[in-house]
């Protein structure tokens, strides 16, 4: 049923989805909405614009910010992160990518979805966009020192201090850059998120412009997903929202990109560290535009295309850039962009040197020549159409909500004027390229149309430039400098009195009441756990999961972690990296890569620890080998898991030395994106053996290790004591006991039994190898790691308990209370960092504090401990203990894909959390009192115990570093 307000444009059942899609538009204001009709209670929304920016102002993301912080009928400061703590949500967020801002979320509560949906449709369309808002999200101006006239003036900024971090990630500079040059007439060419030096110039009257002509109704894109239907949705759009508008007639498309006539070569320099290592650290990268994303057949040939040139190791031109010598590893921009309203496919090398430019260039040009020449194999041709099948079939939800992930799938072509429907009714489409590949100048002519005769090519050379923060440190200077000049004594007062109003502000205690919650009388009573049931495969037990996965399968082979010499302990992690890398069974690695782009959607290793369940000192190892495929292809899927335990070969040297200089290159991205989770993983290290191996095996040490590493391995006798050093692992993995996992679809399950037993009669795991069982602490309480990087990521760790002591409950519910209550307005509101947080890691046993993308150092270490001070000063009522508690349930309940459920449910049990005690431990927490908050403060936090670990850089170390601090670099 349709409601009067819209017109029903188009319905269609989608069977390899499992869902109906139907399209419609809003009679008067144009305004669309596509609605995913499943029989699912985890329902979703999203509301989408298209944002079309004119300049690298970061205006389409500071109005997402700012648009989350009061509206017309939610007049309070914050309602966003308010209706974080108020709610049960499986998701929340704000997205702004290169053409588009999108405001989602989900949730298992039909109450509280209604209630989120009251407040993002109210901040989306009648935000109150305040000035001081404006301030605090985007940008504004302050003294260095606040009150005195004589001091700098200095940017301050949600989003200027997220751009500074993001802008500090070569792979980040590396994509806009090329997209720069890609795109020379059209938005694309813009740093959507914001150019730090280019967004002081945005003024707010700016932002209020642009949400004017953006955020209307007529530009607007309505998506939902599960069992509420489409006319409910609808009634709540038009009472809420859509009654209160006409049709703008305003056009803001995305033109057409004017097409190059020759290709053209650009340089640009990206920073490294003052005194940093610059040799071998260039990226040359070749970039094309492509068609048009919308044309949703082309669209899929492009998808092809990348497929058979970078799938995998044995693909042609993935093979060609992971064995040159021209540099280090592939570019991390690699693949097919389809985004845009205009694709663009990109390819090249990183760890290589501008001079070489022209071979690399040669290099690619030559592949695709030869591709075109002679095409590649049908088989090969088959294994990417299978891969783009099985992604496409899979149940996903294990990060973003499988809702989600359909929904911005048609996203695209919603907003560029194609077909949402058929973006997500694939069948016909793929079936017609089943029949084309057959021809066997398909992928030839792609080749030679698509790529090597299409003159819209950017070659961009990319260097190191060790003093290029400090010179752009010193433009901004100059900048504020030249700025004050100018300013007279009011002017610097008017500076003042700005920032003592939105001090003011941010103290401010809104009225919580004008927001709708949800009350701990709303949680569900029980926590669904999915169960399996256990038998044995010859002597090794197996454990099946039914579950709905859309006929995939998926397995694991889950073994004790052996104990390992200290030698070999280091190399672990490395040691799974490599596992479904090499060759197996005989095979060459490249035959093997082909083998599992036929069979499989995924085959990798994991080494992972967990603390003890009921003592902090004592913790468990497991190391897993995970596929998953779809069910027809469930007898090769057990062969492949089988060879690669059983015969992975460590004798290919050329390939280790090109995989670990690929790992290393993937680590190093990994600090500036994730330096919080870093600097959380070093300041536990310090307290119990589970938090040590972790950081050990994935922290930032482990980094430096895999650098120390790859500069060895260039002398062939270290090479080859790094496979002897592999061998000898895996002869200790041959010995380890281990058993079988199995989630799937339930009439697959007897077929796999079969195969099973077939299989793993001869070769399970003998099970004599003693278990891993301990590993030394790492001493240093006060650590600072110096990098490459503009912001910085905060750590303060405490010694507390383990899974099912009383008190570990009660720190669940700490974190959130002291994040929602001082750490978000101390930290983020006024300090300015991207994020921060608080709480019990219960696989470490410690409570530890964190800032994410920091413009602060010191002065976010002391935050962390006023935030126990605002503690004990204070009563705070019932209202933030029921906030804090329902966050914590949230993020208990929060639910995966169906598969990644059953995989939880299995490796929680085998880790003690069993699902009694993870019940248990969910109804303790609704249980937990504010004195119960009190006393566990009390009795574990205590700063002169904590442990600190920073990642910051060189320049802020040496001003900011305290006694005691030791500084490694990276």
């Amino acid at each position: 049923m349709t409601h009067p307000a819209f017109e029903l444009l188009r319905r269609e059942a989608v069977a390899a989805l499992n869902l109906t899609v139907e399209f419609y538009r809003h009679r008067t204001t144009a305004a669309r909405h596509l609605h995913l009709v499943v029989d699912d209670p985890h329902n979703a929304f999203l509301v989408a614009f298209l944002t079309v920016p004119s300049d690298s102002t970061g205006v389409a993301h500071i109005l997402e910010h700012t648009a989350l912080c009061g509206s017309q009928r939610f007049p309070v400061r914050d309602p966003f992160f308010m209706m974080v703590r108020r709610s049960l949500a499986t998701f929340m967020n704000a997205v702004t990518a290169n053409d588009w801002t999108a405001y989602p979320f989900s949730s298992l509560s039909r109450k509280d979805f209604d209630n989120l949906m009251e407040v993002y449709l109210d901040a989306a369309f009648f935000p109150l966009l305040q000035p001081l808002d404006f301030a605090q999200e985007g940008y504004r101006i302050e003294l260095e020192r606040p009150g005195d006239p004589e001091a700098p003036l200095v940017y301050k900024g949600v989003v200027y201090n997220e751009m500074k971090g993001a802008m500090s990630a070569p792979a980040r500079v590396l994509g806009d850059t090329l997209s720069h040059h890609l795109f020379p007439t059209i938005t694309y060419r813009y740093n959507s998120g914001g150019d730090p030096a280019e967004i002081p110039n945005l003024t707010w009257e700016q932002l209020r412009a642009f949400h004017g002509r953006h955020y209307h109704p007529s530009n607007a894109i309505f998506m939902t997903f599960g069992n509420i239907t489409a006319a409910e949705h609808q009634a709540v759009f038009q009472e809420r929202v859509l009654h209160r508008f006409d049709f703008l007639p305003v056009d803001i498309r995305i033109a057409d990109e004017q097409r190059f006539t020759a290709p053209i070569q650009v340089a640009a320099p990206y920073a490294v560290e003052v005194g940093g290592e610059t040799a071998n650290k260039t990226y040359v990268v070749l970039g094309w535009l492509l068609g048009q994303s919308t044309d949703l057949e082309e669209n899929l040939k492009a998808q092809l295309l990348n497929g058979v040139l970078l799938d995998n190791s044995a693909s042609p031109l993935l093979h060609a850039l992971e064995t040159s010598p021209l540099g280090s590893a592939p570019a991390p921009i690699c693949g097919l962009d389809a985004s845009s309203r205009e694709m663009v496919f990109a390819c090249g090398l990183e760890g290589s040197e501008p001079e070489r430019a022209d071979a690399v260039e040669r290099l690619i040009l030559d592949v695709l020549q030869q591709v075109a020449a002679e095409g590649v194999p049908l088989q090969q041709v088959e294994s990417v159409l299978h891969q783009l099948e099985l992604g496409r079939r899979e149940i996903s939800g294990d990060g973003w909500p499988y809702s989600l992930h359909l929904m911005l799938s048609a996203l695209p072509a919603m907003l560029h004027g194609g077909d949402p429907v058929t973006a997500l009714a694939l069948d016909p489409i793929l079936d017609k390229l089943r029949e084309e590949i057959k021809n066997p100048e398909f992928i030839k002519n792609l080749a030679r149309d698509w790529l090597l005769n299409n003159p819209h090519r950017v070659r961009l050379v990319m260097s190191p430039d060790p003093h290029l923060n400090q010179r752009l440190a010193a433009e901004e200077a100059q900048r504020l400098a030249a700025r004050k000049a100018q300013m007279d004594a009011a002017a610097l007062q008017n500076i003042m009195q700005a920032t003592e109003e939105l001090k003011k502000r941010q103290e401010e205690e809104d009225d919580a009441d004008l927001l709708p919650k949800l009350h701990l009388t709303d949680v569900p009573q029980d926590l669904p756990i999915p169960t399996g049931t256990t038998d044995r495969v010859g002597s090794m037990p197996i454990a099946w999961f039914p579950c709905t996965t859309n006929r995939l399968v998926y397995q694991q082979l889950v073994l004790d972690t052996p104990a390992l010499a200290d030698d070999l302990l280091d190399l672990l992690p490395l040691y799974a990296s490599c596992l479904a890398e090499v060759g197996s069974g005989g095979r060459d690695y490249l035959q093997t890569q082909a083998w599992q782009a036929a069979v499989c959607g995924g085959i990798g290793a994991q080494a992972t620890v967990r603390g003890g369940v009921s003592q902090v000192e004592s913790f468990h190892s497991t190391f897993t080998l995970s596929a998953k495929a779809l069910s027809r292809n469930q007898e090769g899927l057990t062969q492949l898991v089988w060879e690669t335990y059983h015969a992975p070969r460590f004798d290919e040297l050329e390939r280790l030395r090109e995989l670990i200089a690929q790992m290393r290159a993937a680590a190093e991205m990994r600090v500036t994106n994730n330096g919080h989770s870093l600097a959380l993983a070093a300041a536990a290290a310090v307290f119990n053996p589970a938090a040590a191996l972790n950081d050990h095996w994935g922290g930032l040490a482990a980094i430096a290790r895999l650098k120390q590493l790859d500069n060895r391995l260039d002398d062939p006798d270290a090479l080859a004591t790094f496979a002897r050093n592999l061998e000898a692992i895996q002869e200790k993995m041959r010995q380890a006991p281990g058993q079988l996992l199995i989630a799937g679809e339930a009439q697959d399950f007897a077929a796999m039994a079969e195969t099973l037993q077939a299989r793993w009669a001869t070769g399970a795991p003998v099970g004599q190898a003693e278990r891993l069982a301990s590993h030394p602490l790492n001493p240093q309480k006060r650590l600072a790691w110096s990098t490459v990087t503009t912001v910085h990521f905060c750590a303060k760790a405490y010694a507390a308990v383990s899974y099912t002591h009383p008190d570990a409950p009660v720190l669940s519910v700490l974190g959130p209370f002291l994040k929602h209550g001082f750490l978000h307005k101390a930290i983020r509101e006024r300090g300015g960092a991207y994020g921060s947080g608080a709480g019990l890691d219960l696989d470490s046993g410690t409570f530890r504090f964190f800032s994410y993308r920091d413009p602060r150092l010191t002065e976010t270490l002391a935050d962390f401990d006023r935030s126990l001070q605002w503690l004990e000063e204070n009563k705070h009522g019932p209202e933030a203990l029921e906030q804090a508690i329902l966050s914590v349930i949230g993020s208990i309940d929060r639910p995966g894909s169906p598969a990644g459920d059953a995989r939880r449910a299995f490796h929680d049990a085998l880790h003690g959390r069993t699902a009694e005690q993870r019940r248990l431990f969910r109804s303790r927490v609704l249980q937990v009192s504010e004195d119960d908050l009190h006393r566990v403060a009390q009795r574990y936090l205590h700063p002169e115990t904590a442990s600190i670990a920073v990642v910051s850089n060189a320049a802020t170390l040496e001003k900011e570093a305290q006694e005691g601090w030791q500084i490694r670099h990276l």
